[in-house]
């Protein structure tokens, strides 16, 4: 497995991250937790040493899932969490308050059976805490060894530079696929001009991009996909020019549509880790794949001109979950 550097950290993983929320959270009803942290030391196996959890995710059951699987190997792996929802649930306003940050921090480390967590975000901005004072608070947790790292996830670039000027912030989680490639415009440049890493969460855009879902697909109510637009069978329809060009390209090289658009991502930056997300074994082979497939600037030019002529039809988030982001 190759390494990365997320931008000036001085954080080494793996160039693809495992994302563990679907595994209780998001996409349906909890998978098997067995089944789960066997999968998550396959993944350890093929040379995969970083994991995104949240406290809000389950809430807090995948913390207490990925503390389990990884605690044999705490001293090989990056662990990734989050703060910043009322009571741990994603379905309640923000909360960054220092006293819930502090209170958060606590929770879990002990759900990760664990001295310290190396990268803690805040995983959205909270308009009712300065984020100058959000990372101060995440400052004093670093400085008492219960933090390694201040992450952001989906802030928007003034946020990032508030909260840099403070605390170095290590790394910023945000959607970026080919279906999604607003960060390109500010936020990319952004974190080149600061150091910063860059973690792309649904990289393969919440599985559209494999060619799984046509007009025809449907999705349970505890599936987030049931309710984002991008999702409508109108918007799925139309989206499928975006499927069949990613699947000529996958032809061509004789891989897999998936593996081409983790290439695409893991071709734009060196500072880049996407960190897709399974509940199946062969998934997580076929996206650890995408590590070994070289896209030449030819062909990384020659995808960019194709992708720049297709509009994405639907947004990502409905409008009281989009609110949230970009802030």
């Amino acid at each position: 497995m190759q390494k990365r550097q997320l931008g000036n950290s001085g954080i080494e993983i793996s160039a693809l991250g495992l994302g563990c929320m679907g595994m209780s959270f998001g996409y349906g009803p909890p998978a098997d937790k067995g089944e789960m942290i066997a999968l998550i030391h396959s993944a350890i196996d093929r040379g995969v040493t970083f994991f995104d959890t949240a406290e809000c995710y389950g809430p807090l059951t995948n913390e207490e899932l990925v503390g389990e699987a990884l605690e044999p190997f705490r001293d090989k792996v990056v662990i990734a969490t989050k703060f910043g929802f009322r009571e741990g649930d994603a379905y309640k306003p923000q909360d960054s308050r220092p006293e819930r940050i502090r209170e958060v921090a606590d929770a879990s480390l002990k759900r990760l059976r664990t001295d310290r967590i190396d990268l803690f975000y805040q995983h959205r901005v909270d308009p009712n805490v300065p984020i100058e004072e959000v990372a101060g608070t995440v400052g004093e947790l670093i400085q008492k060894g219960k933090v390694k790292h201040f992450g952001l996830s989906e802030a928007g670039v003034q946020t990032i530079r508030r909260a840099h000027a403070v605390v170095p912030v290590a790394a910023v989680q945000s959607e970026y696929s080919m279906m999604w490639r607003q960060p390109e415009e500010e936020l990319l440049p952004t974190l080149e001009e600061l150091g910063i890493g860059f973690v792309p969460f649904s990289p393969l855009g919440r599985g559209f991009l494999t060619g799984r879902f046509d007009k025809k697909a449907s999705f349970g109510s505890s599936d987030f996909r049931s309710v984002a637009p991008r999702f409508r069978p109108e918007n799925l329809d139309a989206n499928q020019v975006l499927v069949h060009l990613v699947k000529e390209i996958a032809t061509e090289k004789s891989v897999t549509p998936a593996q081409i658009a983790l290439a695409w991502l893991l071709a734009q930056k060196p500072w880049i880790v996407p960190i897709p997300g399974t509940t199946q074994r062969h998934r997580l082979e076929e996206n650890l794949g995408a590590v070994d497939i070289d896209l030449t600037a030819g062909e990384l030019r020659d995808l960019n001109d194709a992708l720049a002529k297709i509009g994405i039809s639907g947004d990502r988030y409905p409008a009281e979950l989009a609110r949230l982001t970009g802030k």
